[in-house]
């Protein structure tokens, strides 16, 4: 399947590095041209560096700003008006023990999690129904259908996305606008990298230390080990693409098959 998004131009969330950052290398190889989106203008320009010497030709351009913020997010909207595919990507992730998670930190994880994919809907949306043509994915992840013990106010956020993605289809619905969400699972970032060595012997080995970790807290994948970031860039970049014009409304899984469902 040959994909082309030349001529489209996309803004993926939180992506400086990680999942994020694979996101937009992926879609910049496909031909779009891409807006990596951080907290502070250095963050970006080290990732702009970082991702165009990874990708030469690629196009991309810094899209700075605090999203979980209104200035932040008005500042990313200001100068980047226009978008024709749209990733909320940014996200945080922690363990702690449910009856130490505080009202504060329940409230950061849906305004971070949540309500950032909400407000920059809200800023594009509109003039991709307009132009009759736009992508919108939201990044969720196994943890919105099987809850991890350890983080439930994650996997309250993550759920609370799926949500928010089927609405907004619903909003989209017959202006040529798809919005889906994309659960990703266990996914082998550096942020998992200390998860992981929270949760078993810091004096493992990375390899032997991924395989603890999904043996004991992760059995039900079926892969047997973390998904790469370009695994998820992959459907995301699919989905972003005219071929995926009748896939809207959707959870769609790229979880190394730990969701144990037969559909998606």
């Amino acid at each position: 399947m040959l994909i082309d998004l030349t001529g489209k131009t996309a803004l993926v969330t939180g992506s400086t590095q990680g999942i994020g950052a694979a996101i937009a290398t992926g879609l910049a190889r496909a031909g779009a041209r891409v807006a990596v989106n951080g907290r502070t203008r250095e963050s970006v320009e080290a990732a702009l560096e970082r991702l165009r010497g990874e990708s030469p030709g690629a196009e991309f351009l810094p899209a700075p700003g605090d999203i979980s913020t209104d200035e932040g997010a008005r500042q990313v909207l200001d100068a980047l008006p226009r978008v024709d595919i749209l990733v909320n990507n940014l996200g945080v992730f922690g363990a702690q023990p449910a009856l130490e998670i505080t009202d504060a930190e329940w409230r950061r994880y849906f305004e971070v999690n949540v309500l950032t994919a909400v407000r920059m809907t809200r800023g594009y949306l509109p003039g991709m129904v307009e132009r009759s043509w736009g992508r919108i994915q939201n990044i969720a992840s196994d943890s919105a259908l099987v809850v991890p013990a350890e983080m439930i106010h994650y996997g309250m956020s993550k759920t609370a996305l799926l949500a928010v993605s089927r609405g907004f289809a619903k909003e989209a619905a017959g202006t040529g606008v798809t919005v889906n969400s994309v659960i990703a699972g266990p996914t082998h970032t550096g942020g998992v990298e200390d998860f992981v060595y929270e949760l078993v012997d810091r004096d493992l080995p990375w390899d032997e230390a991924q395989r603890e970790f999904m043996r004991v807290h992760r059995p039900q994948s079926l892969v047997q080990r973390l998904i790469e970031p370009e695994e998820i860039a992959n459907m995301v970049v699919y989905l972003s693409s005219p071929q995926a014009s009748a896939t809207t409304g959707g959870a769609v899984r790229v979880d190394g098959g730990y969701v144990d469902s037969i559909v998606p």
